[in-house]
């Protein structure tokens, strides 16, 4: 039977057609399980956002957990300098290596409308005291703590 070039093809073997949707079928639940929340509560990573305006820390308490790995983002969303100083709580975790240069004395500086992420993990349980060291900042409200379970 001669083929007619304008009529398209027809697949005449239902076992590949039958084949290509279980194995779409298998990739498309593959996918679902890999982007659930399961998948995700594995990361053994958290984010914490600070936020630090004028004269006061966002959240004001942090609450983590000992042991787990942290990537502390800091955000200074004022115009004039700021800094995060919590010298126990730096000193009982641990620094990333790479960002143990952005921690000088216990302290992140952070320049107006700066951000600085610093990967950390709170090795001892305890609750430290955070407060900005610029001229009476902390007297105006500056100051926060971190309680590590």
């Amino acid at each position: 039977m001669p083929m007619n070039p304008m009529r398209p093809l027809q697949n005449k073997r239902p076992s590949q057609t039958a084949g290509v949707r279980k194995m779409r079928g298998t990739l498309a639940i593959a996918l679902l399980l890999a982007l659930s929340p399961a998948a995700s509560a594995q990361s053994t990573e958290g984010r914490v956002t600070v936020e630090l305006s004028s004269f006061k820390f966002t959240p004001k308490t942090l609450t983590l957990r000992q042991g787990q790995r942290y990537h502390l983002h800091l955000i200074n969303t004022a115009s004039g300098g700021h800094d995060f100083v919590a010298k126990e709580f730096f000193a009982a975790s641990t620094i990333a290596p790479e960002d143990r240069d952005k921690i000088r004395d216990g302290r992140i500086d952070l320049h107006g409308e700066e951000a600085v992420d610093v990967i950390l993990t709170p090795n001892r349980a305890g609750t430290y005291k955070v407060h900005c060291s610029h001229f009476m900042h902390s007297t105006f409200g500056m100051t926060g703590e971190i309680v590590v379970q």
